[in-house]
C-alpha cells in the first residue's frame, strides 16, 4: 500500500499526461503531491522528511514548467530528486560517518559494517544512474516516451534492482530455527 501511495503523483501524473498533455499533467502532480501530504497530515501520520523534499522539488520544478510554458523544468525533477537522493546517501557516509540504509533498514535486518557500506553506495549509485537515464531519455525521445518510461522503466528498474539487493541481503539472514 505504502509503494502504491507513494507512487500517487507519478500515476496521477501519466494519466493526465495521456488524457490532457504535459502542463495539466504538471498541475496535476502538483495537486496530488499536496493532497498525498495533506492526507497523512489529517489522518496525524508522521510526513517522512523525502516526501517535503519531493513536495518542494515538484512545486519548484512543476511551477517553472507551468509559468514558463516550458517542459525541459518537469524532466528535470527526476533526475534532481535521485541526485539529491544519491547525494544524502553519500555525503553523509563520508562526512557523517552516518549510514542511512542502516538507519532505516537496521532493526529489520543485522549485517556486518561492510555490507551496510556496499547497501548504502550501491542505493546511490543506483540513483544517480537514475538521474543520468532520466535525462538521457528525457532529452533524447519524445515526450511521451519519457512519460512512459517515468512510470513504467523507473518502476521497472527500481523493482529490479530491489530484487537484486534481496540476493545481497539473503546470504546475511539467518534462517529461524525449528523447535
Amino acid at each position: 500500500m505504502k509503494f502504491l501511495f507513494d507512487l500517487f503523483p507519478v500515476i496521477l501524473f501519466f494519466i493526465a499526461f495521456k488524457l490532457q498533455g504535459i502542463y495539466v499533467a504538471t498541475a496535476v502532480a502538483i495537486a496530488a503531491s499536496f493532497a498525498q501530504i495533506g492526507w497523512l497530515w489529517l489522518r496525524g501520520r508522521k510526513i517522512d522528511t523525502m516526501l517535503w523534499v519531493s513536495l518542494a522539488i515538484i512545486v519548484v520544478f512543476g511551477s517553472a514548467t507551468l509559468l514558463l510554458h516550458d517542459e525541459t523544468f518537469i524532466k528535470w525533477k527526476p533526475t534532481v530528486l535521485y541526485w539529491l537522493f544519491a547525494t544524502v546517501l553519500c555525503g553523509s557516509a563520508l562526512l557523517f560517518r552516518r549510514n542511512l540504509m542502516r538507519s532505516m533498514m537496521g532493526e529489520q535486518i543485522q549485517l556486518p559494517d561492510a555490507a551496510w557500506s556496499k547497501l548504502n553506495f550501491s542505493w546511490a549509485g543506483f540513483f544517480a544512474g537514475m538521474g543520468f537515464l532520466n535525462l538521457y531519455v528525457a532529452f533524447n525521445f519524445p515526450t511521451d516516451t519519457w512519460v512512459n518510461f517515468k512510470l513504467f522503466g523507473g518502476m521497472g528498474l527500481m523493482l529490479a534492482f530491489v530484487i537484486a539487493q534481496g540476493f545481497f541481503l539473503a546470504k546475511y539472514v539467518e534462517p529461524k530455527e525449528s523447535k
